[in-house]
């Protein structure tokens, strides 16, 4: 037990020398750290190379080898600097001079969404810089409740959550909140969801990029049960390290759309295909990272796609 506090204890104090060495350079040498640092996991490290190319071969079949090296090269960019803009955030951006970092697409819709006096489900994904999209709304006078797993290092934990926690971003244990995500609801706040993890082979099972993925059942449960608007939306960098566009991709109102509204099935595929959307748009933004596409989807789904 002792040695599983001073190695938590380690990890973060690793963690927290790595992010103040962060802080105190300029963003634009943490950019060219970002992309020498790429070019070695990318390159020479083949960091979950497999996996990458992989998921790029299956997304976007069309691509030459050489296409998506580049892609993976540019994904492995954008997440080393994502974690230095996260860093940079709490001090470079606030009230008094969001305007120069932050632009949106659909702003109207994403306002609507966001002060109807009935809940909203927000869904994104590991997609531009997310972590930096419920810190931003928090900054804007908008508080969100995010579900997310809690961290096996407790210190950590602390840690990345006071900076969630900073703005209004309130974070919610994966297991164990369901009181609590139900008072949200009931209160008609703002409920936060990643909408691209696996579930597992008792998930519900739809196309993601054109592959069966395995999506959580309550992400449309959500909505069709207390009739709040589901939200797609994500946060993209607009080029320039600490730019970045937060982009409404569509809303699905069960009183408005009750044919989609009526199955978990229509539901996920619904917001899968938005998210899908914008992705293929900024593709090196998306985390080809992570394992996705996992496990057997049921036969039923297997037969639906052959005869397609």
């Amino acid at each position: 037990m002792k040695a599983r506090v001073f190695t938590d204890w380690f990890a973060y104090v690793a963690v927290r020398v790595v992010i103040c060495f962060i802080q105190a350079i300029r963003i634009e040498t943490c950019h060219a750290m970002a992309r020498v640092a790429a070019g070695l996991l990318n390159n020479v490290v083949r960091l979950r190379g497999a996996v990458i190319d992989d998921n790029l071969r299956n997304a976007f079949p069309d691509l030459t080898d050489a296409e998506r090296r580049r892609i993976a090269h540019q994904m492995w960019e954008h997440l080393l600097l994502m974690v230095c803009e996260i860093a940079h955030a709490p001090r470079k951006i606030h009230r008094g001079n969001w305007r120069d970092h932050i632009s949106f697409r659909g702003r109207r819709e994403l306002v609507q969404c966001l002060i109807d006096p009935r809940p909203t489900v927000l869904v994104t994904g590991h997609f531009g810089n997310f972590e930096l999209g419920g810190f931003i709304t928090g900054l804007l006078g908008f508080p969100s409740f995010t579900v997310a797993r809690t961290l096996d290092n407790p210190y950590l934990d602390r840690y990345i959550n006071s900076f969630r926690g900073a703005n209004g971003q309130f974070i919610l244990p994966k297991s164990g909140s369901s009181a609590q995500v139900q008072a949200v609801l009931d209160s008609g706040g703002v409920l936060s969801l990643l909408g691209d993890q696996h579930a597992g082979p008792k998930g519900c099972w739809v196309d993601f990029l054109g592959r069966p993925a395995s999506c959580h059942k309550a992400i449309a449960l959500f909505p069709m049960t207390s009739g709040a608007p589901l939200l797609a939306a994500a946060t993209t960098r607009r080029g320039a390290p600490m730019q970045f566009e937060i982009s409404f991709l569509g809303v699905l109102d069960p009183a408005k759309s009750p044919s989609i509204a009526s199955s978990v099935p229509s539901v996920t595929q619904w917001y899968n295909d938005r998210l899908g959307e914008a992705i293929r748009l900024v593709p090196e933004q998306y985390w080809w990272v992570h394992r996705r596409w996992k496990g057997t989807p049921p036969k039923r789904m297997l037969a639906r796609r052959q005869a397609a």
